[in-house]
Order: C-alpha cells, then structure tokens, then sequence
C-alpha cells in the first residue's frame, strides 16, 4: 500500500523528535534543525560521538519558537511495566543480574586502569549516553564489554519536559534485567555506587561484527551465511515480542557475531515495553533508513510490524550490500521508504524475492509476520522452521504444573 506524498509534512515531525526519546501527540510541519542538508550519517546512524570522549546532547525538549507541545510518556509507563514484572518475578533468566553499589577504580604505574575486578583493555565504541570499553575479569579471565555512564550527564539531557536521558537507560537496564536467549546480549552485572557519579553495565563481550558499509555488493554475504545470521535475529525478536518488547532499532550495527557464528542482538536504547497484546507506539524507531513506512507519517504504529520491517531492510542489506531506500536527505529518505516500489534484482531466487516483497511490504496489515517467517520456505531451508525459544520463564511455570499434572493423573 502506498501513501501520498502529501503525507511527508506529517513524516518529518515524527521521525526526528522519535529518535531524540520523546514523541509529539501535536505534530510539527517541519524537522528540527534539519534542512535538506541532512548528512547520510545521521540517516544511517542515530547516534554520534564528539572527539572529546563526550557525547552528543539529546537535549532538544524546548520546541522550536516557544511553540508549546503535548507530550505522551511511554518511557515512564515502561518502567513502571518493567518494575512490576521485577516485582512479582516475572523475569526470564534462571540467574538474577549481579548489582553491585560500591566502586573501586584505580590505575596502576603503568598506567592500567581497573574498575572493581576489571582491567581495562581497549575502547571498542560509543554512543549517545557513554561509552563502551572492553574489560577483563582478574577473577574469571573472561573479557566483558562495559557501557560506562556520567549520572550527572545524564540527568541533564532532557528528552521529555519532565524526563531525563537516565530514563532511558534505566528502561535499557531493566529490560536486559529480564531476558536470557542465545541470540540476545547478557547483561552481566551493573556497578551503581551512589556516593559517585559513575554507572557501568557489564555485558558479555561478543568478539565479531559483520561490518556493513551500504558501499554495494563487496558487502553482501554468501546466501547460506544470511540464513543463518536471519535465523538468529528473527528467534531473539520472537522471543522479545512473546516477553511485550519492542526492540526498535534492528539494524546491522547492532547483530553482534559470536567466535562460532551465531549472531546476537544488542543495544535494547530505544527499545519498548508493551502491555498485554497492545503494541501501539508513538515513539519512532531508532534510524532512519531501517524505520517503517507507517513510522514515518506520523501516526501511532504496531512495534512488532516495524521490527519486522526492519529485520527485512537488514536482510536487503545482507543479500544486496546496499540500502533499498536511501535518499539525500532525512525528508528524501521518508519519500522513498513510504512511496518507492521495492526494487529487486531479475536474477535472485524466487523464494529470496518472495520473502524480502512480503516483509518490506509497505502495508502493515499484509507485512509477514515473524512466525510467517519462520515458516518461510527460504528460512526453513534444511534447518527447518525456526520453533519458538522454549524459555526459562517457560520451563519454570512448567515445571510448577507437573506436580499439579502428576496429582491429577494419580486420581484418575
């Protein structure tokens, strides 16, 4: 289904707010600070770091011209989800996430520097909010990849009148508190010490990347390869969506690829939490070139659809090395995503073209489903369906039913 290019006053007032962590319930007619120059970089990537170490600031809740706003808050309705489902148990990891409160950092003559058991090693990224570095444990050996955060820094970005960044990294803390899948990051632990103004989030270290350029075809992988890494990402979001998590931003930045192939989905920063099976949104996703199309006119949306969407660009971008929708400029980039026919080359197989028309479909309603994906002949290949994650949560409630179960079979 296509939509109107009149729509496009209403695309630019959501897209650009959505990725600064708040959403306008009245919209503007126009992006912020942005123009038709808008580079590809923050097209491609929401998220850039300053030569200082410092990074960049969120803080845009003042609208332009004084104009007042009314804004919507998911970010707190998700904590207070997140904190009721810690509550009452409803987690899905077998092992709670170590929490730490006091701090020891040092550095030694040689100039190493530690953090409690962990010894610096290298800066391996960064981001909006901090900086990630990788560690190694003296007590295990293993290596870590530690999220570091100013407290301060953050309390001061606003993303809502009433909210600051620190929320959103307390939902990111919160959500990676509940899960455990093969195919998603672990969160180790988290140092809080509340006598300074230092955060860490330690997280299992995933050593490979597969480095995407959108520079064409030298960047696409062998066919077999991308089943396997579609496979991954489609079992880590089923699961996601079965737990009320919207990821939010899928994109090859954040598949993370293991020493033996497999692949695990990072970076939970915008992601979502939902109540029941109401999944409607406001916010917008993550990045610009991988956000869906009913994301991009301004109006409320499905998370699962969009996540799915975006699991189809990546595909696209695995198989084809190249973006299927890529304009100059963030209102260019909107056009295309919401108006252009998908474009796919003559020569690829049948089912392959199948599966990336039915989950780049512009119509959310007649978009694939992840479990209509699961069953794709292409995915199925010679692993078969890809079966839902039987998870910890869900062997636990089994297990308290076989008593029951048991009982129940001795009387009859």
């Amino acid at each position: 289904m296509f939509v109107k290019r009149d729509t496009m006053e209403k695309m630019t007032a959501v897209g650009c707010c959505g990725w600064f962590g708040f959403s306008f319930a009245k919209k503007s007619n126009k992006v912020r600070g942005l123009g038709d120059s808008t580079s590809h970089e923050f097209l491609l990537d929401e998220e850039t770091e300053n030569e200082d170490d410092s990074f960049s600031n969120r803080d845009v809740a003042d609208s332009e011209n004084g104009e007042e706003c009314d804004f919507q808050s998911p970010t707190k309705r998700a904590e207070e989800n997140l904190r009721y489902r810690m509550q009452h148990g409803f987690i899905c990891r077998e092992f709670p996430v170590k929490e730490t409160h006091s701090l020891l950092r040092s550095e030694d003559e040689n100039g190493i520097k530690t953090v409690n058991e962990y010894v610096y090693e290298r800066k391996i990224g960064g981001g909006s909010y901090g900086k990630v570095v990788l560690y190694r444990s003296y007590i295990d050996g293993k290596n870590y990849a530690i999220k570091s955060f100013h407290k301060s820094y953050l309390l001061k970005i606003r993303v809502t009148p009433s909210e600051t960044a620190m929320s959103d990294v307390l939902r990111e803390v919160l959500i990676m508190k509940g899960l455990s899948h093969p195919n998603i990051v672990n969160l180790i632990e988290v140092i809080d010490d509340p006598t300074t103004d230092h955060f860490f989030m330690v997280l299992e270290y995933v050593e490979g990347k597969w480095v995407f350029d959108g520079t064409g075809p030298a960047c696409c992988l062998e066919e077999n390869t991308a089943r396997k890494y579609l496979r991954g990402v489609v079992s880590g979001l089923m699961y996601l969506h079965a737990h009320n998590i919207v990821h939010g931003d899928i994109k090859p930045d954040n598949l993370l690829i293991t020493g033996s192939g497999a692949i695990k989905i990072g970076d939970f920063s915008v992601s979502q939490v939902f109540e029941d099976d109401n999944d409607e949104l406001l916010r917008s996703p993550g990045t610009p070139v991988f956000t869906a199309p009913e994301c991009c006119i301004g109006e409320t949306y499905h998370g699962k659809a969009a996540d799915t969407w975006a699991v189809g660009v990546t595909l696209y971008c695995m198989v084809l090395g190249k973006y299927p929708f890529l304009g100059e400029t963030l209102q260019d980039t909107y056009d295309k995503i919401v108006n252009d026919p998908l474009l796919l080359p003559d020569e690829m197989k049948p089912l392959l073209k199948s599966l990336l028309e039915g989950l780049l479909c512009k119509d959310p309603v007649q978009r694939m489903t992840l479990e209509d994906v699961a069953q794709n002949a292409w995915v199925v290949e010679e692993d078969g369906p890809i079966r839902p994650y039987l998870c910890w949560c869900k062997r636990h409630d089994l297990q308290k039913k076989l008593p029951e179960r048991s009982e129940t079979d001795a009387l009859i």
